[in-house]
């Protein structure tokens, strides 16, 4: 998406956007995943923004440590009065925008553009700029103050100076390019487990949740690089109730439900400890999902799917043709996921051997031998893009 002066300018809030309990005030569908300091949620009004973090540092995070927020849309926001107002193809509105192959480069010029035009549009129409809510109903709204979404992050910035905001442009329904999973790794190498990490994109749904996939199976390299040595010294802890790769669904669920798709099967067979991997990824997944699973989501991505296929039959051919794309996308996605928690596997493992003997003897543990390596201190060995080029 390039074409800034035919966009239309499209609310990004809306009635009902709300689908949770214990909603936080300006930013749509905040919540945490289980067990994990990452968080989900829809675009944010200005003061939305300041409630989210507020909540996520609570009374015992600093406001001042670093905290890492994933934008994953493509499509560019500026604040209106406070309230986000994105790009979109006008025969884009109220449905999924599949924008392309958007860069982050690509988002940032787009919004500076987008900005740009509605000064323009706003200073055509004697201060007031014409935009459309999700069911294309006309608005005008009289604009006492107009921001990009940079300008807003700067002001967040001064109450929350550690936060880090990155866009990750992905696509809605099929898996994150190989590049933006390295993206994401990049900039979350270097924080400690504890360093919160929220994901969103408008409404808090599926973009955000596969962010939000993927956040949790990185902390999940973290602890088992930093920790897994460290765990085999307590006495009494079975590791077995920690390792995720040990997890197994409902038998009785359809086995639609339970992902296995002939692609899927297949990859398990033939990808390194694909099973192992696999259960990783649907327990994440699972976390991710709606509370039926265990999480606190909206949607479950791997369910999704065969909620999906069960629809098919009774749908007309125009609705069919969508929905055909739309499971075909999904699967991909699944499929991706559980690669990324294989890769993610093998560079725990590697990260565990990767000390540097003058480093050693300050990290390994006396009983065991093993190290416990600070999961700020940790590398990754290879890109994800190279994983998958290794395993074409």
């Amino acid at each position: 998406m390039g074409d800034m002066a035919n966009a239309a300018c499209m609310a990004d809030g809306f009635d009902n956007i709300q689908k949770l309990p214990d909603p936080v005030p300006g930013c749509p569908n905040f919540r945490r995943v289980p067990g994990f300091k990452v968080y989900c949620c829809g675009q944010p009004t200005i003061a939305g923004f300041e409630a989210a973090l507020t909540k996520v540092c609570g009374d015992k995070y600093p406001k001042d440590g670093p905290i890492i927020w994933f934008n994953l849309r493509q499509e560019p926001d500026v604040y209106v009065n406070g309230e986000p107002i994105c790009a979109r193809p006008p025969g884009k509105i109220g449905e999924y925008a599949e924008l392309g192959n958007v860069t982050r480069d690509i988002a940032k010029s787009n919004e500076v553009e987008f900005l740009a035009q509605c000064e323009m549009r706003k200073n055509e129409n004697g201060g007031k700029l014409k935009a459309v809510d999700i069911n294309k109903k006309a608005l005008e709204i009289e604009v006492k103050e107009l921001k990009s979404l940079s300008q807003v992050i700067e002001g967040v910035k001064e109450k929350f100076p550690g936060l880090v905001h990155w866009r990750v442009p992905v696509c809605n329904s099929a898996a994150p390019l190989e590049n933006d999973f390295d993206i994401i790794i990049k900039t979350l190498i270097g924080t400690s487990i504890n360093t919160p990490v929220i994901v969103n994109d408008q409404v808090g749904l599926s973009r955000a949740t596969t962010g939000c996939i993927i956040a949790c199976l990185f902390k999940e390299f973290q602890i088992s690089a930093s920790f897994e040595g460290l765990v085999e010294t307590v006495p009494g802890v079975n590791l077995a109730l920690l390792k995720t790769d040990k997890y197994v669904m409902n038998p009785e669920k359809d086995t639609l439900f339970r992902g296995e798709f002939e692609v899927v099967k297949e990859l398990v067979a033939t990808l390194k400890d694909g099973a192992a991997a696999k259960n990783n990824a649907d327990k994440i997944i699972d976390l991710n999902g709606t509370p039926k699973t265990g999480g606190t989501g909206i949607k479950q991505t791997r369910e999704n799917i065969a909620e999906s296929k069960l629809s098919y039959e009774i749908m007309d051919d125009a609705a069919q043709a969508f929905l055909k794309t739309k499971i075909m996308d999904n699967i991909q996605k699944y499929f991706y996921l559980i690669v990324f928690a294989g890769y993610i596997r093998e560079q725990a493992a590697a990260a565990r051997e990767a000390v540097e003997a003058d480093k050693k003897a300050a990290v390994a543990l006396p009983a065991s031998g093993k190290c416990a390596i600070p999961a700020s201190e940790l590398k990754i060995a290879k890109t994800f893009a190279q994983f998958m080029e290794e395993n074409a």
